[in-house]
């Protein structure tokens, strides 16, 4: 098995749960695994679109890679599935929303990529989501959209599979005034559409950086934002200070795995709580919330690896992939459910960043309508 993993550039940090979950599983999987050994092996994709396809390229050259499997990145996971369609190679992948995997490399309705699988969650169960949380604001909000002018924005803009039929089917409004350029400079623009269409919500994918420069230039202007909903980097738990223009702002987020979801691995039965303790004294770092499918997606081409007719096969390996159906220590992941093919659905709660110990911002759930089983840590909180 082959690993695209992000060792260094913007993404490095993305990298790092996966990285663990291969060197925690190395030895155990180079015992057997129903009595065939695995032994893994993995490139730096350098966070960048041909660092990946060089990386794809050398597993299999180098390595004899029989599957790859990879992390999101918007422009780096798709490189990598590509790669592995050219070269007909099982890939398995997981970070972004499944369009990001789908639709942005071609795919159309009723016909599936040969090669190439993902899990993950939708930008709609992102949406709703987020418009649950609005609502806690007041019913038909008039929401900004703070989204960059790249594939991820261009996605979230998508009129079928974006945001907007989502939201709109709520009753709310959504106010676009176009996408910026990352890394951003400055919004006085965006600013002053979002205060001339009034509005008091705010839902984005920015950086922390952009993010943190638009909500001061926001304060500057006069813009007071009662709530701002963000996925992609605010996702991950920061045991730091708020970063300067972040302060006092109250932030909710999309959560797809913790360690108080309720999961086991399918290889050695260690619970997501046990993970996340393990992550956290072996690196000295606070665990992250991809660390759940890092370690879901070695399960998954573990489970195709070993019960394929022919693990050398790889019509047969693709062909046990897309037929899967296996609880993992990031939940269930049922390959034949869709909503596309060769895509399988985590669900999404919801999360607001809260002050913690020594001015650290500490991830709460707020809203559990898609997992009721878990428990919410406190109510959100909105600006007045």
């Amino acid at each position: 098995m082959g690993a695209v993993v992000s060792r260094t550039g913007r993404l490095a940090r993305l990298g790092d749960p996966l990285l663990y979950a291969l060197g925690r599983l190395a030895p155990r999987l180079a015992d057997g695994v129903r009595g065939r050994p695995v032994r893994l092996a993995w490139r730096d994709s350098r966070s960048d679109p041909d660092g990946a396809r060089r990386a794809v390229a050398e597993l299999v050259r180098d390595e004899g890679a029989s599957t790859i499997v990879a992390m999101g990145g918007t422009r780096v996971l798709p490189a990598v599935a590509d790669a592995c369609e050219v070269l007909g190679i099982p890939c398995l992948s997981t970070g972004s929303p499944w369009q990001a995997y789908a639709l942005d490399r071609g795919a159309e309705p009723g016909r599936a990529f040969r090669w190439t699988f993902h899990f993950g969650w939708g930008l709609d169960d992102i949406a709703a989501v987020f418009a649950e949380m609005w609502e806690r604001v007041g019913p038909r909000r008039t929401v900004g959209c703070l989204w960059n002018d790249g594939p991820q924005g261009r996605a979230l803009r998508h009129p079928r599979h974006g945001f907007a039929p989502v939201v709109a089917a709520r009753g709310h409004t959504l106010v676009d005034p176009g996408g910026y350029r990352e890394p951003a400079t400055g919004f006085a623009g965006i600013v002053r559409r979002f205060k001339e269409a009034g509005t008091d919500v705010v839902t984005g994918a920015a950086t922390v950086a952009d993010l943190a420069l638009f909500h001061r230039q926001a304060r500057e202007a006069g813009l007071r934002t009662r709530l701002i909903t963000c996925s992609r980097w605010l996702a991950y738990p920061r045991f730091t200070a708020a970063p300067d223009g972040l302060t006092n702002a109250r932030i909710a987020t999309l959560v797809y795995w913790t360690p108080r979801h309720p999961y086991r691995s399918s290889l050695d039965d260690t619970t997501a709580a046990r993970l996340a303790q393990d992550y956290r004294s072996t690196t000295g770092r606070p665990w992250l919330q991809p660390l759940g499918p890092a370690h879901a997606l070695l399960e998954v081409a573990v489970h195709a690896l070993t019960t394929a007719a022919d693990p050398t096969d790889r019509h047969a390996v693709a062909a046990t992939l897309g037929t899967t159906r296996l609880a993992t220590v990031a939940g269930l992941l049922d390959f034949t459910a869709g909503p596309v093919r060769n895509v399988a659905l985590l669900p999404l709660i919801g999360g607001q960043w809260r002050p913690g110990q020594g001015g650290a911002r500490e991830l709460a759930l707020v809203t559990n309508a898609r997992l009721p089983h878990i428990k919410r840590d406190a109510d959100l909180t909105v600006g007045l």
